[in-house]
């Protein structure tokens, strides 16, 4: 069981699975095919990936185009601020951005589809990652978006993170119009109480 919200992105939902907590611990899924499914989640994904950072630790903003990749992620040890940025060349959004908690503590997750850069901040002494992704990566087509593009204007936690060579090399929304993914409506996802 599963309930799903929207964000301000279309496209973009927070998913909180049913938790079941007792004086032992917790048990919850964190997939299950058909359960996603009927919110309109994709059925396949094709890698997973993890990640450990420290306090102050900002990835992203990443995307890939063409091979776009459709994200869900979540944060099974301590707690980020999690970005996600419609660069869809003619979207209604493009440039905007939504951010949320993701936590040990809240055990939400997201699903990012195609097409949206993303991102997130440690804020936590360190914290664990976890990405199901719909594509392979190809760092060949992988784009980096400024984390500080002053036309997104992202509120991060943190002033001065640390960052990669990658990151620090990002370039602006503008700058990446040419390489940037197009609009194509689709299907939306459900947001139901399973």
């Amino acid at each position: 069981m599963i309930k799903v919200s929207g964000t301000s992105l279309p496209g973009v939902v927070l998913i909180e699975p049913a938790v079941f907590d007792d004086p032992r611990g917790f048990f919850y899924e964190s997939w299950s095919e058909s359960g996603y499914a009927k919110v309109g989640i994709p059925r396949t994904f094709v890698q997973d990936s993890i990640s450990r950072s420290t306090h102050g630790t900002l990835r992203g903003l990443h995307l890939q185009h063409p091979y776009g990749q459709g994200k869900l992620v979540h944060v099974p040890v301590g707690e980020v601020f999690d970005v996600v940025v419609d660069v869809r060349i003619g979207s209604p959004d493009f440039g905007k951005w939504a951010g949320v908690e993701l936590s040990e503590r809240n055990r939400h997750q997201l699903y990012i589809p195609p097409g949206f850069a993303h991102g997130f901040c440690v804020v936590s002494d360190t914290a664990l990652f976890v990405y199901k992704c719909t594509d392979y990566y190809h760092p060949e087509t992988e784009i980096t978006v400024a984390w500080n593009d002053p036309g997104l204007r992202v509120r991060w936690p943190i002033a001065t993170p640390t960052l990669s060579k990658k990151d620090r090399a990002g370039r602006t929304l503008g700058e990446l119009e040419d390489k940037l993914p197009c609009y194509q409506p689709s299907k939306p996802i459900v947001c139901i109480d399973e």
